[in-house]
């Protein structure tokens, strides 16, 4: 949080998971003036259900992961690993830009009879 806060001060609210809850939230508050926000499941869920916060950053983790080089931590630097995060997101962007539509997801192909 002391990097989002040092790197880009425009951001002002924070999602954390259940772990981070505690005092990182009045620090958070105090120290560096940002509103951490914790995400916590509903008290009676039972089994997996998409929690909308969180749900954003599983999906670009997801992404991240289809890059061969991010499907593991092979890099020893921190500063490695950050760079190639960033040239992951760079990849995704640019396609996005450059596409001119909206996404379609390959689906099953409808079933066509051959003719005898």
């Amino acid at each position: 949080m002391l990097w989002t806060r040092l790197d880009h001060p425009g951001v002002k609210k924070v999602w954390a998971d259940q772990g981070f809850a505690g005092r990182l939230v009045e620090w958070a508050a105090q120290i560096l003036g940002r509103d951490l926000e914790i995400v916590r499941k509903d008290p009676d869920q039972r089994g997996f259900q998409v929690q909308p916060s969180r749900w954003a950053m599983e999906r670009t983790f997801s992404w991240l992961s289809v890059h061969r080089r991010l499907a593991r931590d092979y890099e020893i630097s921190p500063a490695h690993s950050e760079t190639m995060i960033r040239w992951a997101m760079i990849g995704i962007m640019v396609r996005r830009l450059t596409r001119g539509g909206a996404a379609t997801r390959p689906g099953p192909r409808p079933l066509v009879q051959q003719p005898l």
